[in-house]
């Protein structure tokens, strides 16, 4: 039922199939809010386990009465700012593209309130598409906070259309190269391993058999002593995917400690997050039909660093 306008009380008995499962993820599950709100939501104390708060890691139990209070998520907005560092590297009449700085989000987000795409594109006069929720307007793709390179946005609402299908069709050249810790065996492969959010920690990723199908395929460029520098391409593009597989394989990105990555060897090569840039960006033009592509530069910190590591072969 619903209180008022802005807030939903629910409540569910767990069914057998959900017992076992942490309180978050049955949440998540019977009442289809993200895992992350889930969690947000028991520590806030919204959610009664048979009258009482639990841990959001408590273990449900068959039978037992899951009562939630889930008030209207709230709206991220654009804010118009321009963002030191920011470039546009094409634009006209159909998209957009920016080569994104280190410490910018695609766009605003619960839980975001630093500078953006959107937001800078906003900033500097640059009208986008009108379409998708309000604070995703025209964003089609997006990169990690802590990864820098090219991103496309759509500027009319037939872009953003074809631009949309295309990354679902995986018909987008995403390529990226990254510094990673030893050397790949094989120097050049694919992993295939699909992957889901972490059991355990709410911001990090995993592989997992229940996991979404995720293709990375790699080739080693510069072979050094403590690292390799890998020319990366994605088939599919899941949130932190190059970053999760390269910790599967035992070879974080270099300045990735949420993965696994020695915070000696980042700190020897001053990075203070991961080596891994968005270097090239392909598709077929949503207004000419053509085939378009666009390259960025490897930023200042990360050249430093890689610079570090070829001189200490």
């Amino acid at each position: 039922m619903t209180s008022d306008d802005t807030t939903e009380v629910r409540s569910v008995y767990i069914p057998e199939g959900l017992a076992g499962e942490r309180v978050d993820v049955a949440l998540a599950r019977l009442f289809g809010v993200s895992r992350t709100r889930a969690g947000d939501l028991v520590a806030e104390g919204l959610v009664l386990l048979d009258g009482a708060a639990p841990m959001k890691s408590e273990r449900v139990e068959h039978g037992a009465l899951m009562e939630a209070t889930i008030p209207a998520p709230r709206r991220a907005v654009v804010v118009p700012t321009e963002v030191e560092g920011m470039s546009i590297v094409h634009e006209d009449d159909d998209i957009v593209v920016v080569d994104k700085p280190v410490g910018v989000a695609a766009h605003p987000g619960v839980g975001w309130d630093g500078p953006t795409v959107s937001g800078h594109l906003a900033g500097v006069g640059v009208r986008i598409s009108t379409s998708g929720a309000p604070e995703r307007q025209g964003i089609v793709q997006r990169l990690d906070v802590g990864t820098s390179g090219l991103m496309v946005v759509a500027k009319s609402e037939r872009a953003y259309t074809i631009l949309k299908q295309a990354f679902r069709d995986r018909t987008v050249d995403k390529t990226y190269h990254s510094l990673v810790q030893g050397h790949p065996d094989p120097h050049t492969g694919t992993i295939d391993a699909p992957i889901a959010r972490h059991p355990k920690h709410d911001f990090k990723f995993t592989v997992r058999a229940d996991g979404r199908a995720s293709i990375t395929h790699y080739d080693t460029l510069e072979a050094h002593r403590f690292a390799s520098l890998l020319e990366i391409k994605l088939e599919t593009g899941r949130t932190h995917q190059i970053r999760v597989h390269m910790a599967a394989i035992k070879h974080p990105c270099v300045g990735d400690p949420l993965y696994g990555a020695d915070p000696v060897l980042a700190k020897r090569v001053g990075l203070e997050r991961q080596w891994l840039h968005a270097v090239r960006l392909g598709f077929t033009h949503p207004g000419t039909g053509e085939w378009a592509e666009y390259e960025s530069p490897y930023p200042d910190d990360l050249q430093r660093a890689l610079d570090v590591v070829r001189d200490l072969d």
